[in-house]
Protein backbone atom coordinates (compact mmCIF):
# COMPACT_ATOMS: atom_id res chain seq x y z
CA UNK A 1 0.00 0.00 0.00
CA UNK A 2 1.12 3.18 -1.00
CA UNK A 3 0.95 5.94 2.31
CA UNK A 4 0.87 9.38 2.65
CA UNK A 5 1.90 10.95 5.76
CA UNK A 6 1.29 14.43 5.72
CA UNK A 7 2.57 16.64 8.87
CA UNK A 8 0.30 20.26 8.54
CA UNK A 9 2.35 22.56 10.45
CA UNK A 10 4.81 24.95 8.75
CA UNK A 11 6.62 25.25 12.29
CA UNK A 12 10.71 23.67 11.82
CA UNK A 13 10.61 20.88 14.22
CA UNK A 14 7.00 20.68 14.91
CA UNK A 15 5.13 18.20 17.26
CA UNK A 16 3.22 17.23 14.03
CA UNK A 17 6.20 16.30 11.64
CA UNK A 18 7.77 13.81 15.60
CA UNK A 19 4.17 11.98 15.24
CA UNK A 20 4.90 11.32 10.84
CA UNK A 21 8.28 10.31 11.83
CA UNK A 22 6.42 7.62 14.95
CA UNK A 23 4.21 6.55 12.19
CA UNK A 24 7.03 5.89 9.44
CA UNK A 25 9.23 4.40 11.91
CA UNK A 26 6.15 1.63 12.96
CA UNK A 27 5.26 1.02 9.68
CA UNK A 28 9.14 0.27 8.57
CA UNK A 29 8.60 -2.76 10.93
CA UNK A 30 6.11 -4.50 8.66
CA UNK A 31 8.20 -3.82 5.85
CA UNK A 32 5.36 -4.17 3.69
CA UNK A 33 4.10 0.01 2.16
CA UNK A 34 5.51 2.28 0.50
CA UNK A 35 5.66 5.53 3.36
CA UNK A 36 6.58 9.03 2.28
CA UNK A 37 6.17 12.35 4.57
CA UNK A 38 5.22 15.54 3.16
CA UNK A 39 6.47 18.40 5.81
CA UNK A 40 4.13 21.80 5.37
CA UNK A 41 7.60 23.66 6.49
CA UNK A 42 8.06 25.33 3.06
CA UNK A 43 3.76 26.11 2.60
CA UNK A 44 3.32 28.11 -0.13
CA UNK A 45 -0.27 27.55 -0.95
CA UNK A 46 -1.95 30.84 -1.65
CA UNK A 47 -5.13 31.25 0.64
CA UNK A 48 -8.32 31.07 -0.90
CA UNK A 49 -9.45 34.63 -2.07
CA UNK A 50 -5.73 35.73 -2.80
CA UNK A 51 -5.24 33.47 -5.27
CA UNK A 52 -5.26 29.98 -6.61
CA UNK A 53 -2.98 26.78 -7.51
CA UNK A 54 -2.52 26.13 -11.64
CA UNK A 55 -1.50 22.78 -12.28
CA UNK A 56 1.11 24.01 -14.79
CA UNK A 57 2.46 26.45 -11.98
CA UNK A 58 3.76 24.48 -9.18
CA UNK A 59 5.83 25.23 -6.69
CA UNK A 60 8.38 22.29 -5.22
CA UNK A 61 6.33 22.41 -2.22
CA UNK A 62 3.12 22.05 -4.33
CA UNK A 63 4.53 19.23 -6.52
CA UNK A 64 5.56 17.47 -3.79
CA UNK A 65 2.17 17.55 -1.98
CA UNK A 66 0.33 16.66 -4.87
CA UNK A 67 2.09 14.36 -6.82
CA UNK A 68 2.78 12.34 -3.34
CA UNK A 69 -0.98 12.57 -2.15
CA UNK A 70 -2.01 12.06 -6.11
CA UNK A 71 0.30 8.05 -5.69
CA UNK A 72 -1.24 7.25 -2.23
CA UNK A 73 -3.84 5.02 -1.68
CA UNK A 74 -4.07 6.26 2.13
CA UNK A 75 -3.40 9.84 3.50
CA UNK A 76 -2.93 10.53 7.09
CA UNK A 77 -3.16 14.29 7.98
CA UNK A 78 -1.29 15.15 11.22
CA UNK A 79 -2.33 18.62 12.56
CA UNK A 80 -1.40 20.83 15.54
CA UNK A 81 -4.60 22.37 17.52
CA UNK A 82 -4.53 26.38 17.00
CA UNK A 83 -7.22 27.85 19.33
CA UNK A 84 -9.45 24.60 19.38
CA UNK A 85 -9.32 23.70 15.69
CA UNK A 86 -7.12 22.78 12.73
CA UNK A 87 -4.58 25.15 11.40
CA UNK A 88 -5.44 27.46 8.61
CA UNK A 89 -2.72 25.27 6.23
CA UNK A 90 -4.53 22.06 6.10
CA UNK A 91 -8.50 23.51 5.73
CA UNK A 92 -6.39 25.75 3.06
CA UNK A 93 -5.01 23.29 1.41
CA UNK A 94 -8.13 20.81 1.14
CA UNK A 95 -10.38 23.91 -0.31
CA UNK A 96 -7.69 24.72 -2.77
CA UNK A 97 -7.68 21.24 -4.16
CA UNK A 98 -10.97 20.54 -3.88
CA UNK A 99 -11.96 21.86 -7.26
CA UNK A 100 -12.61 20.33 -10.89
CA UNK A 101 -8.72 20.30 -11.59
CA UNK A 102 -7.67 18.26 -8.23
CA UNK A 103 -10.66 16.39 -7.82
CA UNK A 104 -8.51 13.22 -8.70
CA UNK A 105 -7.15 13.61 -5.09
CA UNK A 106 -10.34 12.97 -3.29
CA UNK A 107 -10.56 9.94 -5.23
CA UNK A 108 -10.44 6.13 -4.65
CA UNK A 109 -8.77 6.94 -1.33
CA UNK A 110 -8.84 6.46 2.15
CA UNK A 111 -7.80 9.46 4.41
CA UNK A 112 -7.21 9.60 8.03
CA UNK A 113 -6.86 12.16 10.64
CA UNK A 114 -4.50 12.98 13.58
CA UNK A 115 -4.81 15.90 16.53
CA UNK A 116 -1.62 16.91 17.89
CA UNK A 117 -1.30 18.71 20.72
CA UNK A 118 1.63 19.45 23.80
CA UNK A 119 -0.80 19.15 26.23
CA UNK A 120 -4.30 17.15 26.39
CA UNK A 121 -5.93 18.03 23.21
CA UNK A 122 -6.00 17.60 19.52
CA UNK A 123 -9.49 16.04 18.84
CA UNK A 124 -11.33 18.86 17.09
CA UNK A 125 -9.16 19.54 14.25
CA UNK A 126 -9.36 15.87 13.05
CA UNK A 127 -12.98 16.52 13.79
CA UNK A 128 -13.23 19.67 11.67
CA UNK A 129 -10.76 18.25 9.20
CA UNK A 130 -13.28 14.79 9.07
CA UNK A 131 -15.83 16.94 8.30
CA UNK A 132 -13.76 19.27 5.50
CA UNK A 133 -12.84 16.27 3.99
CA UNK A 134 -15.87 14.57 3.70
CA UNK A 135 -18.04 17.13 2.26
CA UNK A 136 -15.16 17.55 -0.58
CA UNK A 137 -15.45 13.81 -1.23
CA UNK A 138 -19.60 14.29 -1.46
CA UNK A 139 -19.35 17.69 -3.21
CA UNK A 140 -17.00 15.82 -6.13
CA UNK A 141 -18.89 12.97 -6.45
CA UNK A 142 -16.04 11.00 -5.30
CA UNK A 143 -15.26 6.97 -4.11
CA UNK A 144 -13.40 7.64 -1.24
CA UNK A 145 -13.42 7.46 2.71
CA UNK A 146 -12.43 9.48 6.01
CA UNK A 147 -11.53 6.42 8.63
CA UNK A 148 -13.93 6.80 11.52
CA UNK A 149 -11.00 6.14 13.82
CA UNK A 150 -8.77 9.76 14.96
CA UNK A 151 -6.47 9.84 17.39
CA UNK A 152 -6.17 12.72 19.58
CA UNK A 153 -1.55 12.86 20.16
CA UNK A 154 -1.67 14.38 23.58
CA UNK A 155 1.63 15.81 25.21
CA UNK A 156 3.61 14.82 21.88
CA UNK A 157 7.05 15.89 23.19
CA UNK A 158 6.72 14.31 26.07
CA UNK A 159 6.16 10.97 24.67
CA UNK A 160 8.13 11.62 21.17
CA UNK A 161 11.56 12.65 20.43
CA UNK A 162 12.35 14.68 17.70
CA UNK A 163 12.82 12.06 15.26
CA UNK A 164 9.73 10.53 16.42
CA UNK A 165 11.32 7.42 18.40
CA UNK A 166 8.66 6.82 21.38
CA UNK A 167 10.18 7.51 24.56
CA UNK A 168 6.90 8.22 26.79
CA UNK A 169 4.08 6.23 28.64
CA UNK A 170 2.82 2.84 27.11
CA UNK A 171 -0.79 4.05 26.88
CA UNK A 172 0.36 6.27 24.37
CA UNK A 173 2.01 3.78 21.97
CA UNK A 174 -0.73 1.56 22.64
CA UNK A 175 -3.39 3.25 21.37
CA UNK A 176 -0.88 5.31 18.56
CA UNK A 177 -0.63 1.69 17.34
CA UNK A 178 -4.38 0.74 17.95
CA UNK A 179 -5.17 3.67 15.85
CA UNK A 180 -2.47 2.89 13.06
CA UNK A 181 -3.80 -0.84 12.76
CA UNK A 182 -7.39 0.22 12.62
CA UNK A 183 -6.63 2.63 9.95
CA UNK A 184 -4.35 0.39 7.62
CA UNK A 185 -7.33 -2.51 7.72
CA UNK A 186 -9.92 0.16 6.78
CA UNK A 187 -7.75 1.15 3.99
CA UNK A 188 -7.30 -2.69 3.04
CA UNK A 189 -10.70 -3.46 3.20
CA UNK A 190 -11.98 -0.43 1.04
CA UNK A 191 -8.71 -1.26 -1.83
CA UNK A 192 -9.75 -4.50 -1.67
CA UNK A 193 -13.01 -3.95 -2.59
CA UNK A 194 -12.32 -1.65 -5.04
CA UNK A 195 -9.78 -3.74 -7.31
CA UNK A 196 -12.87 -6.07 -7.46
CA UNK A 197 -15.47 -4.03 -9.00
CA UNK A 198 -12.26 -2.93 -11.40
Amino acid sequence: MKIALISTSSRPNSNSLRFVNYLLHVLAEEGQHEVSIVSFEKYDIPYVGQGTLQADKLTPFQQELISTWEAADLIIFAMPEYNWTAPPQATNTVHQLGGPVFKHLFDNKVFAMVGISNGRGGRQPALDMTTVVNKLISFTNSYSIVSPKLYESHETAVNLDAEGHFIGHEVYERTARAFLNYTLNVAQRWMSVNLVEK
